[in-house]
């Protein structure tokens, strides 16, 4: 089975799940994982699917699954009603929920399961460890597993349709979430990405709960019962990090990139996506963030999604986001301008009075871009010679010469050029050290 992600990490879980599904095993064809984030995101899968369903030989069929192929995490039956694009082409779609069966089961059935007095785990590095079917049946697509924690959302953000989406808020148990980091560190893997949709209102009863935290608690389990290297944090929503997940952020074994969804620096604006915080509090987290002393002395990166053109954003506004970038808050932008959604399903955002022109929100794209890229160039100028360890994820050999791709630890993308390896061998799935150059 062929696949094509589009979107986000919590796609990238999913697809490695539906991979090794028991439905899918017997099927021949493109498996795409759909994103409806903007109406860009959905022009984009769709024209994939419209050019690859014409090169299918007989009995294979295209499978879409993601955003864009459910509604509450079930697959949707006006789905051809929505993209009727694709309607010609019905006989060879096959639209898919959220997650398999097999892993409904597992992830309902152990949801919310706090007060168990047993865990599923015995003893992880006895000789009796049992690996799980799942991690024999199939290798993993990446080097590293994209983990889902937790899934949904109930805060409907103005602006957002994966809410409408992915249905409500839940989370994985500890326990559950700690059995599958150590059967993919058994079976060799070596750095794990935590995602979900509102990832760090993990714990939480709703998503709306602000001024509670139990995300801190999650981590310190897992530093406590699992012993991999390598623990990434996908995106965050920021009114869940309080000062104790700030203290945490400090441990060697959680990667030094931390990514927020702030959305905007703006109030007013933030106030209009009905998001859980303000300008102050974002600028201030940001700050705390930035300032961190590890125990590894890496600098901290910062990474953070951002709406350019809200409706209503004037000048001002936009200039409280572009100065969370030239003040170095923020070191790996992900902008994208608003979306509207004209194209299928759509935001309340989308019928706000003061819609921003396509113009106004190219120009400031433009602005936002040329910062956040400056802001980059800086903080990778200021890494240059100092000592990282990068897990290799691709190795290929082009012309008699081996290359190589990893990252370092605050998420500085590595290779045979800019990086030189002092320790460790040239192999996928290897940790390295050396020097970025």
């Amino acid at each position: 089975m062929q696949f094509k992600i589009f979107g986000c990490k919590v796609n990238k879980y999913y697809t490695e799940e539906w991979l090794k599904s028991e439905y899918l095993k017997d099927k021949n064809g493109i498996f795409v994982a759909s994103c409806v984030v903007t109406d860009n995101a959905k022009r984009k899968w769709i024209k994939f699917v419209k050019d690859e369903i014409k090169k299918l030989d007989s009995g294979e069929f295209i499978f879409i699954s993601g955003c864009g192929a459910f509604k509450k995490g079930e697959a949707q039956n006006d789905f051809f009603e929505i993209y009727p694009e694709l309607k010609e082409f019905e006989g060879k779609i096959i639209i898919l929920g959220e997650k398999p069966e097999e892993l409904k089961l597992e992830i309902d059935g152990a949801t919310k399961k706090e007060d168990k007095k047993s865990s599923p785990l015995t003893s992880i590095l006895g000789e009796e460890r049992e690996i799980s079917k799942k991690l024999k049946s199939l290798p993993q697509i990446y080097t590293k597993k994209f983990l889902l924690i937790q899934g949904g959302c109930n805060s409907f953000c103005t602006f957002c349709l994966t809410v409408q989406k992915r249905g409500r808020h839940y989370y994985r148990d500890k326990d559950d979430i700690v059995s599958e980091i150590t059967d993919f560190e058994f079976a060799g893997g070596k750095e794990v990405v935590l995602t979900g949709v509102n990832l760090s209102a993990w714990g939480l009863k709703d998503t709306n709960d602000v001024g509670q935290s139990r995300f801190a608690e999650l981590l310190e389990y897992i530093l406590e019962k699992t012993t991999i290297p390598r623990i990434r944090i996908s995106s965050m929503g920021p009114e869940f990090i309080d000062d104790k997940c700030l203290e945490i952020f400090k441990n060697k074994r959680i990667y030094p990139h931390f990514h927020y969804s702030v959305q905007s620096g703006s109030s007013k604006i933030l106030k209009a996506m009905r998001r859980h915080y303000d300008g102050e509090y974002m600028r201030n987290l940001l700050e705390k963030t930035k300032n961190l002393v590890r125990e590894d002395r890496v600098e901290v990166s910062i990474g953070a999604d951002l709406i350019v053109g809200f409706p209503g954003e004037t000048e001002e506004d936009f200039a409280d986001t572009y100065n969370l970038v030239k003040d170095g808050l923020i070191t790996k932008v992900h902008a994208f301008p608003f979306s509207a959604h004209k194209l299928g399903e759509s935001v309340p955002a989308g019928r706000f009075e003061d819609q921003i022109s396509d113009q106004q929100k190219k120009e400031r794209m433009w602005e936002l871009e040329a910062i956040a890229d400056n802001t980059r160039d800086d903080f990778i100028e200021r890494n240059i010679g100092k000592k990282f360890e990068v897990l290799i994820e691709v190795v290929k050999e082009e012309n008699g010469k081996l290359k190589w791709k990893g990252w370092t630890e605050n998420y500085i993308e590595a290779d045979e050029k800019t990086f030189e390896i002092l320790e460790g061998e040239i192999k996928r799935n290897e940790i390295v050290k050396g020097i970025l150059k």
